[in-house]
């Protein structure tokens, strides 16, 4: 079994950049947000995706710990996550300790792009219904995620890549992200 983690803040473009270096490779590609979603929706603590940053830390938790479970399952996949979880409280780690040591993941590559970059990617979308950050936010929280990363990664003996997508070069992004899913 193979857990790549990949990680970045809302955005910063991910999804679309570890789809497009997972093409033609043996390895299922899941979104961590959406099996919390799918448990969510099931248990009735939600109704759409968006509402699960607004959970109690307590709520969240047991979601993470059901996911987990359900992921480490799974067998070879990429997991699409996100690192930290900013909340009205302040960041909540994504892959806390109980969730990192489950998964074991042999990798964790972090998807950046320039601040700028991600606010007008996030002005310009209409399909979220994201919190409004400032640049300076969207700064503080990539700096957050690569603490916690390299954090995880001591916990579980991975290996921690950063890939950056900058606008209009989705190609150098996916040949940085290539040799981790080789």
């Amino acid at each position: 079994m193979s857990i790549i983690v990949v990680t970045g803040i809302p955005g910063v473009g991910k999804t679309t950049v570890m789809k497009k270096a997972a093409e033609g490779i043996d390895i299922e590609f899941v979104t961590f947000g959406t099996v919390m979603e799918e448990i969510a929706k099931k248990i009735g603590l939600i109704k759409n995706r968006d509402e699960m940053r607004r959970l109690t830390l307590e709520q969240q938790k047991e979601l993470q710990i059901k996911s987990a479970e359900k992921v480490a399952k799974m067998g070879n996949v990429i997991l699409d996550t996100h690192c930290t979880v900013k909340t009205p409280k302040g960041y909540m780690p994504g892959l806390p300790e109980w969730v990192i040591k489950k998964l074991g993941p042999t990798a964790i590559v972090i998807v950046e792009a320039d601040p700028k970059e991600i606010f007008d990617r996030r002005a310009n979308d209409p399909t979220r219904n994201r919190d409004p950050d400032s640049i300076e936010q969207i700064a503080e929280h990539q700096m957050i995620n690569r603490a916690v990363a390299m954090a995880y990664a001591a916990l579980s003996g991975c290996t921690v890549k950063i890939v950056f997508n900058h606008d209009n070069a989705i190609d150098a992004a996916v040949k940085q992200a290539a040799p981790v899913l080789k």
